[in-house]
């Protein structure tokens, strides 16, 4: 008895071996550790590139996607058989791939809308860190503002292009508009030739211009996902300035107050008239997890709620999603959540982004939701006092302080009435 008794646990520790040898196979790195250099394949030639670096921490494959001075970190990088699946943290994207007998990556980009997905081929170089190659030394430095106009005739967009050089023709910077802004770019300007990009899964844009002189540009194409295309034209104007955010947004005349009642991403049914949120001073986010400026605010505002809510602060987000389906809304928000640590609760509308009725259906005391983020304040008392629209988010530097001043002077007043 004692013999078969050894014999068995001889038998189960060999299995606990050979079980830990295995799961520790599956845990080793399967990518090549540094840079890459990927590349979106649209179908009319245009190729939207990308950087990013692969890395092993704690056992865990992970990637970094770099835009500029952004390393967004992606930590679901997983393989199956001969296939590498690379599941963007939020917007709904992934990569399915195949590593190639020389190491690089082969595959498609999918990005999904609701019911609808898009898909785009692309490979990785490893070992390249160059975005874009100059064909020449640049014959214009760009940096500073340009007043910018997307598109042609009536279908037209003014926005403000912001951007920083270096002597070898590195260019970082991203373009303001009244709703937000187009993240963070990066590209190269060569002779009179610029080419920026941007890719965050959300964003996968590429701009492209021939310079006139330093201060115009007329021959400029934007191309954005699988098939997106715009011209664009720009003049260099330091004075340039968009519409003031706090002006776009208004209560409908006769209105000072909100009212709604929706269930959160916990299964609570949170209204802006409970308990909670009396004789407090009340943020409340308009955002979805589609939207990348969305994602910018809620970093910031995560941080500040868990600073101040001490203080008195509440926040409250409300989200509009591509669908009405709370489960698969929930889904969706969860990401922002987990990655955020957002300590604040998500409610979730049950209205998707494209309603024409959207503000009927959910703040019927606004005129219009105009953009994602939009930003409200609401005083001890329950009053809204200021309408916040869009958000200049973190690639626009010196834009990005100034909101955040503004915001913290806001609050700041706020909790101080009585």
């Amino acid at each position: 008895m004692i013999k078969y008794i050894t014999t068995l646990l001889t038998v189960m520790l060999l299995m606990a071996i050979l079980l830990t040898a295995f799961t520790a196979g599956d845990k080793k790195p399967f990518l090549k550790t540094g840079t890459w250099r990927a590349v979106l394949q649209r179908p009319d030639g245009q190729q939207i590139v990308f950087n990013f670096t692969t890395a092993v921490e704690k056992n865990k494959q992970l990637l970094y996607v770099i835009n500029g001075s952004e390393r967004l970190l992606v930590d679901s990088v997983n393989r199956e058989g001969d296939s590498i699946w690379i599941v963007m943290p939020f917007f709904a994207a992934r990569f399915a791939a195949r590593v190639l007998p020389d190491g690089n990556l082969e595959g498609v980009y999918t990005k999904s809308y609701g019911d609808k997905k898009q898909e785009i081929p692309f490979f990785a170089v490893y070992g390249n860190s160059e975005r874009y190659t100059a064909p020449a030394k640049p014959a214009y430095n760009i940096a500073g503002n340009w007043e910018a106009v997307f598109g042609k005739g009536r279908r037209t967009e003014n926005v403000i292009g912001v951007f920083e050089q270096t002597g070898t023709g590195k260019v970082t910077g991203t373009f303001r508009t009244p709703t937000g802004d187009y993240r963070y770019l990066e590209g190269i300007i060569g002779g009179d030739s610029l080419q920026l990009s941007g890719f965050d899964g959300g964003h996968a844009i590429l701009f492209t211009a021939k310079l006139d002189n330093d201060s115009t540009i007329t021959r400029a194409d934007y191309y954005s996902g699988l098939a997106g295309h715009e011209t664009w034209t720009a003049r260099r104007n330091a004075r340039v300035q968009l519409p003031d955010g706090y002006e776009q947004t208004k209560l409908k005349p006769g209105e000072n107050r909100l009212s709604f009642r929706f269930l959160s991403t916990n299964g609570d049914t949170v209204s802006i008239q409970d308990a909670l949120y009396k004789n407090k001073v009340v943020v409340v986010q308009i955002l979805g997890s589609w939207c990348p400026n969305c994602m910018d605010e809620t970093v910031f505002l995560s941080a500040y709620y868990k600073q101040h809510r001490k203080d008195g602060l509440e926040i409250i987000g409300l989200a509009y999603e591509r669908t009405t389906d709370f489960t698969e809304s929930k889904k969706a928000l969860e990401p922002f959540q987990k990655r955020f640590g957002v300590q604040y609760p998500f409610l979730v509308t049950g209205v998707a982004v494209n309603d024409s009725l959207r503000t009927q259906k959910t703040l019927p005391q606004l005129e219009t939701i105009k953009a994602f983020p939009t930003t409200i304040f609401i005083d001890k008392k329950g009053n809204v006092r200021k309408i916040h629209t869009g958000l200049d988010g973190p690639a626009t530097g010196k834009y990005y302080e100034a909101f955040k001043q503004e915001f913290e002077e806001t609050i700041t007043a706020l909790l101080k009435e009585g």
